[in-house]
């Protein structure tokens, strides 16, 4: 099952999406967040199944603006050099543990929203991403038993500002400009797929620049999600993004990074495409203010 987050007719709603079809979820069935919805899909399940028989109901895809489906998780956390491939074109050694990372929640766009090339640097770089998220609140919890754990897969482009990324020991300012952590079209249920044995894709334009499967994994899902509840309480809505594989743009020679007017489109097997534009920072971006600034 496909479950989106969106606006229609300036009503930000959930819903369910099949085919080219979106089905909001009535109140009468179910109100609130999709942090929350996750943690109750399984009672939800029979009735969230039923709304795709009454067409009547549904909405066009074309009618509404998808948004990114967790838009504020607790936790947004990266993996770096988890495809054998990415690790060979970086020239560093497989790693015995996972890399981990934080990526600002911040840095979230939506579906077709701008990525925005800082002022502060032109080395923006792309990296198509399977991201889990979870869906009950877990720690210490075995391999064995991180499928319970986990809602459903979504996509995430980790947009990285290389040079910013080396500053530090630590990669989260790299990881977490504005903009930088595209996620969606939504959220596929972990009944609906296996998370590991999925085609990946990322195109910049019309050229494509990584190609490759999940099954390649070195650390899979159920391992991140394990070895993450050792340390803390994973909760409803945190995401996990599982890593790039080869093809990203500061390994190619001249050096591929993205500049305004490119698009990257990300296409995961089973999930579907997020796809956003590259633009330039806007000239005046300074504020201090007591109100969100969009």
């Amino acid at each position: 099952m496909k479950l989106a987050r969106y606006i229609h007719s300036e009503n930000e709603q959930l819903g369910v999406v099949d085919s080219d079809r979106v089905f909001p979820i009535p109140d009468s069935i179910f109100c609130g967040s999709m942090p929350t919805l996750l943690s109750q899909y399984s009672q939800l399940k029979p009735a969230l199944e039923n709304l795709t028989q009454h067409t009547s109901d549904s909405i066009s895809l074309q009618e509404v603006q998808l948004l990114a489906p967790i838009p504020q998780p607790e936790k947004f956390i990266g993996v770096g050099l988890n495809y054998a491939d990415h690790i060979a074109e970086t020239g560093l050694k497989e790693p015995e543990f996972p890399t981990l990372f934080n990526k600002q929640s911040s840095c979230i766009a939506h579906p077709d929203a701008p990525v925005y090339r800082p002022h502060i640097s032109d080395k923006l770089d792309y990296e198509g991403e399977l991201a889990l998220v979870i869906g009950q609140y877990c720690r210490n919890i075995s391999v064995e038993d991180a499928p319970r754990a986990i809602a459903g897969f979504t996509i995430v482009n980790d947009v990285s500002v290389r040079d910013w990324q080396v500053k530090s020991p630590t990669w989260t300012l790299g990881k977490s400009f504005d903009s930088h952590g595209p996620m969606g079209p939504w959220i596929v249920t972990a009944d609906s797929l296996d998370p590991h044995n999925l085609d990946l894709k990322t195109w910049v334009n019309n050229e494509l620049r990584q190609h490759s499967n999940t099954r390649h994994l070195i650390f899979n899902c159920y391992q991140l999600v394990a070895t993450l509840s050792a340390v803390c309480t994973l909760k409803p809505g945190d995401v996990i993004a599982t890593g790039t594989c080869s093809g990203v743009g500061v390994k190619m020679k001249p050096r591929g990074y993205m500049k305004p007017g490119d698009r990257v489109t990300i296409e995961i097997e089973g999930i579907g495409q997020l796809s956003n534009p590259i633009e330039q920072e806007p000239e005046h971006n300074s504020f201090i203010s007591p109100n969100p600034m969009s």
